[in-house]
């Protein structure tokens, strides 16, 4: 039997350099985009939610389910402390690094590449054993998403769809106990 699961990334965030991201909340804006996504047809009517525990990952599942909602710490982003603004192409060039070589933090106290995944897939692996006769709906992180897709597809991760991630954006993915399949891709992309 296959479980559909609905990957959710957040929706756009207030920056606060001084804070670690995983204390960052939504953006005062963010409700336009938020409704678009729920109004589009991409998230089932009928599923369960879980949610990472960060009030920007909380603050979009409460904005796009009126259901309950299961609140899961291995659902976290990659840990990264504060640290100043980076532009753009130095985000990237991180994140990347950290994918190239999972093992090694890209940065002083960022968690692992290796250690996100083990710790986000085995969250996504409990939830679905957990649900096996319901499609899942799960909020969180580009990054963490970004591995899970890898993980549960045997594919390497796409930092090519990372970087053109929106906030928020969906992806589904067909899961099954022997394969999994990307349904729909980030952005609607098939």
């Amino acid at each position: 039997m296959a479980t559909t699961m609905h990957l959710v990334r957040h929706g756009r965030v207030v920056p606060e350099p001084a804070r670690p991201a995983a204390e960052w909340t939504l953006h005062p804006d963010a409700g336009p985009e938020l409704a678009a996504l729920r109004e589009s047809g991409l998230l089932p009517a009928r599923a369960r939610w879980f949610s990472s525990p960060e009030p920007k990952a909380f603050g979009t599942a409460r904005a796009l389910t009126g259901t309950a909602i299961g609140f899961v710490d291995g659902l976290r982003e990659m840990t990264r402390p504060a640290q100043p603004w980076l532009a753009a192409h130095a985000w990237s060039a991180l994140v990347r690094r950290s994918v190239d070589d999972p093992d090694v933090p890209a940065a002083p106290g960022w968690e692992s590449a290796a250690a996100t995944s083990q710790r986000v897939v085995g969250a996504v692996r409990r939830i679905l054993d957990s649900c096996p006769d319901d499609d899942v709906v799960l909020v969180g992180h580009g990054t963490a998403w970004t591995l899970v897709v890898a993980a549960l597809t045997a594919e390497p991760p796409d930092l090519d769809a990372w970087e053109r991630l929106r906030t928020p954006d969906h992806c589904a993915l067909e899961v099954t106990a022997e394969t999994s399949r990307l349904v729909s891709g980030w952005g609607g992309q098939a």
